[in-house]
């Protein structure tokens, strides 16, 4: 059974579950099955199975950048998005999810322009917004959907 404050976290490397009790430094924490980082201060890219597993079965919430090669914001927005994952980890999961490679995850969440933020928590959609950002603003809007 886990405790209320341990966290559980999923390694974006094999998708092992791991948990995280409250007094480990989540930062020096490794995949107990791969022994990846299990936060690296990056987003990590997902296919549409490892999104159903981040957004499922972390306890923290999950911030997605969905995003296409060929969208020049998107592209723009990206290195934004990483500044981003070293100031929000590790009481956040960053991921980037490609609407190009994976169309139908993206169309069953109603994708409508890239790119869009999504901010999930307990496998549920908080709150989502389109358009690019830089980190600072990803950062604020993250933290502030949070609070409602």
């Amino acid at each position: 059974m886990m405790s209320d404050s341990e966290r559980q976290i999923v390694c974006t490397n094999c998708a092992a579950l791991n948990r995280l009790p409250p007094d480990r430094d989540a930062l020096a924490a490794r995949c107990g099955k791969c022994r990846t980082p299990l936060f690296s201060g990056q987003p990590a890219d997902v296919d549409s199975r490892m999104f159903a597993r981040q957004i499922g079965r972390n306890s923290i919430p999950v911030l997605v950048d969905v995003w296409a090669p060929w969208c020049g914001p998107c592209r723009m927005m990206a290195p934004e998005f990483a500044r981003a994952a070293r100031s929000l980890e590790p009481s956040m999961r960053l991921v980037k999810l490609n609407s190009e490679s994976e169309q139908a995850t993206a169309a069953s969440l109603g994708i409508r322009g890239i790119p869009t933020l999504l901010l999930f928590h307990h496998g549920h959609e908080l709150a989502r917004q389109a358009g690019a950002m830089d980190a600072a603003a990803i950062a604020a809007w993250a933290r502030s959907q949070l609070r409602n």
